[in-house]
């Protein structure tokens, strides 16, 4: 329901130029009830001047006669007799002077890479006409030799997310369904983790670290053992080093001279 411009001022003309009742007043106003009494009561709104609805063209007399003979009557506004004008259409978008120029390449190119767009999307996302499309289309533009196909999100004429919706919205209609090689990047990761890595990121994989930590504590454990063992004697049926080889063979042979000059 529509309310006056000043509901306020309205209110205060309505308590003293009518016998309306605070219910029937604050309906209209879309005020509360206690704040239309304190307006009666010259608590709110003190100094204000009223505001004539019925010179306004927002109230009727015979509607405000009606309401004057029922008070369970609700008020309603009064039809504009001026039209309102309607909200114009968003029309094409507009494109500065200085990439103008750009705009049969991008054309070019939407009409390489994506078929299924219409005209009516190409001419909405670069903010060109029909004719120049099916000029390009047909190879027929003045212009053809020189033209060559740039992604228009490049040239500054459109933005990504605009792109992507108008051909998600395109295929939809044109009933194109993606291959199954053409998942999203989210939905590969998730299906071959290790296949679908970045260069530079790694995974771990569950009961990785679990494992390694195992491991660290089972070598600790065997390194204090060894160092809580005492040093071992040395067994005779050990095979003697190099050194004490060397040292018998001297003894042996110092004997030999020995027992020869005797």
């Amino acid at each position: 329901m529509a309310h006056p411009l000043m509901p306020k001022a309205t209110a205060v003309w309505l308590v003293e130029n009518t016998s309306l009742t605070f219910k029937q007043i604050a309906e209209f106003c879309s005020l509360h009830d206690l704040e239309v009494q304190a307006i009666a009561d010259e608590e709110v709104a003190t100094g204000m001047q009223g505001l004539d609805p019925i010179a306004g063209g927002e109230l009727t007399q015979e509607e405000l006669d009606r309401c004057l003979a029922d008070p369970k009557a609700k008020l309603e506004m009064a039809k504009p007799k001026t039209t309102i004008p309607k909200p114009r259409r968003q029309g094409a978008r507009y494109t500065p002077v200085s990439k103008r120029q750009d705009r049969p390449d991008a054309i070019a190119w939407l009409v390489k890479n994506h078929q299924e767009l219409t005209d009516a999307q190409i001419s909405k996302l670069i903010g060109t006409t029909k004719p120049t499309i099916n000029a390009i289309r047909e190879r027929s533009h003045w212009n053809m030799p020189n033209i060559k196909p740039q992604n228009p999100v490049t040239l500054g004429l459109c933005l990504a997310p605009d792109l992507e919706k108008a051909v998600t919205r395109a295929r939809a209609k044109a009933g194109i369904v993606d291959e199954p090689g053409e998942r999203p990047e989210e939905e590969t990761r998730k299906l071959t983790p290790l296949m679908a890595l970045k260069p530079g990121e790694i995974i771990l994989l569950k009961g990785e670290a679990k494992a390694d930590r195992e491991k660290a504590a089972l070598a600790l454990e065997a390194e204090a053992e060894q160092a809580l063992q005492p040093p071992k004697a040395p067994d005779e049926d050990a095979p003697a080093s190099t050194a004490d080889v060397f040292k018998n063979a001297e003894e042996v042979f110092s004997d030999r001279g020995g027992s020869a000059q005797e």
